[in-house]
């Protein structure tokens, strides 16, 4: 490890050397940043071409049917009157479930482990299974969920409800909730503890009061990132039965109903129109993949902006 260490350090000697007496870079150096630079060229080629090829098909939708046609109309098996509002609602309301969930359990989680834990055995377990836990497929999520809430919930609507599914959804985002809120509360400075600690502050008012406004923005990013994630999802809502929806539920239902009875989410609309042998669904398609995607690129605007405010707040 030392001798890592000094080579890190002699080599960054020699940059800032190299940079101070006009010195050129190794061709070694040129090389490799001509190769960084061709990956990423090529991986933002693919990129732009996916995002053109679904929005040239996408096309269609928009002309003939305009944006608010397509959001505001039900599920249909006519593809002339397909939309996306039953999937769109579904997926709001899973989101609801998520967030009222994951934040209040995951940022209290990251609190005790990195704030109130002594730094012992049992800690370290701790936050090692959450990381484990963090790196399982959503797919065993969706096996847990269809296991513990869809058999307990049996009698609602044979437990395949939106309910169900907010509940699977919130297992899978939570240890990442966990993980990003403890980094984000691990990166504040020891010297800001200290400070309310000397003026004869209790460990919950330093936590509350210094601690958790310095470490809102990494904390407000991580949570924003992963209910984007979440909104994506779909394996584990086809296997705790977003996919037995049907085209879902009457506009006419009451909330408690679209909550409690068969449900459908964007992801699984997306995911069933895209198994229709109709060539009119690729367009339908098409649209709401775009549609899905401007929703997770507001997501993370709205991540950026709270950042960018209580970054300047510190």
């Amino acid at each position: 490890m030392a001798y890592a260490g000094k080579l890190r350090t002699n080599a960054t000697t020699a940059a800032v050397e190299r940079a101070l007496t006009g010195q050129t870079r190794p061709v070694g150096e040129w090389i490799f940043q001509g190769l960084l630079f061709v990956a990423l060229v090529i991986a933002l080629g693919f990129l732009v071409w996916l995002l053109s090829d679904v929005l040239v098909r996408s096309m269609p939708v928009w002309q003939e049917r305009g944006v608010q046609n397509f959001i505001s109309t039900n599920l249909s098996s006519d593809p002339a009157k397909a939309g996306i509002a039953q999937g769109l609602f579904g997926s709001i309301f899973l989101m609801l479930i998520v967030i009222s969930l994951t934040i209040p359990v995951g940022v209290s989680a990251a609190i005790y482990l990195e704030e109130y834990a002594a730094d012992n055995r049992l800690t370290r377990l701790l936050n090692t299974a959450v990381r484990n836990l963090a790196a399982v497929p959503a797919v065993v999520y969706g096996l847990l969920g269809l296991s513990v809430f869809v058999a307990a919930m049996q009698d609602i609507n044979n437990g395949r409800n939106l309910l169900a599914g907010g509940l699977t959804l919130s297992l899978v985002v939570l240890p990442i909730v966990i993980i990003t809120a403890a980094e984000a509360l691990r990166s504040v400075p020891r010297a800001i503890r200290e400070a309310g600690f000397g003026v004869g502050a209790t460990k919950w008012e330093v936590v509350r009061s210094h601690v958790l406004p310095y470490a809102a923005p990494g904390i407000f990013t991580g949570i924003i990132l992963t209910i984007a994630r979440a909104f994506g999802e779909t394996a584990p809502l086809l296997l705790v039965g977003a996919a037995a929806a049907g085209f879902g539920q009457a506009a006419s239902a009451t909330v408690v109903d679209k909550v409690l009875g068969p449900y459908t989410s964007l992801p699984t609309t997306i995911y069933s129109w895209a198994r229709l042998p109709q060539a009119e669904f690729r367009a339908l398609t098409a649209a709401a993949i775009v549609v899905l995607l401007a929703v997770v690129l507001f997501i993370n605007a709205v991540a950026i902006i709270l950042r960018n405010r209580y970054e300047r707040r510190w």
